[in-house]
């Protein structure tokens, strides 16, 4: 594992967070072996040729796992959705909230669907579809 990303793990207070950060970590890098993933805005983030797909964070409602170009992936669990962007997120606050078979699925409909974010700045705010 990566020490930054163990660093955030370990940062966590409650153990219910860290086996689900430990859990979606795992998880991810099943899914997206050939991912790049680091601490990017002060929490893990996995990248696709430098564009973000999947991260999460600790938040009030619990752990977020966020998916970049979520909001596309036609999947009503992923029901917390941005307001400005193609994002889309679900909390969890036990692992037991976990589905592994429906994060793998979401991690392969996130190499397949994704906006470019990678280049946002360049483009002045406007996202275009990748793929």
């Amino acid at each position: 594992m990566d020490e930054n990303i163990e660093n955030y793990h370990q940062s966590l207070v409650s153990k219910d967070d860290k086996t689900i950060c430990e859990l979606l970590y795992l998880e991810i890098c099943k899914g997206l072996p050939e991912a790049e993933h680091k601490i990017w805005h002060g929490h893990p983030v996995w990248f696709l040729d430098g564009n973000p797909i999947v991260g999460y964070s600790k938040q009030k409602a619990g752990l977020r796992l966020m998916f970049w170009s979520g909001a596309d992936f036609e999947e009503p669990t992923l029901h917390k959705r941005g307001e400005k962007f193609k994002d889309a997120s679900i909390f969890y606050t036990s692992v037991a909230e976990i589905y592994t078979e429906d994060l793998q699925r979401w991690l392969q409909k996130s190499k397949d669907i994704q906006w470019d974010y990678k280049n946002i700045v360049k483009r002045k705010g406007k996202l275009i579809r990748l793929k």
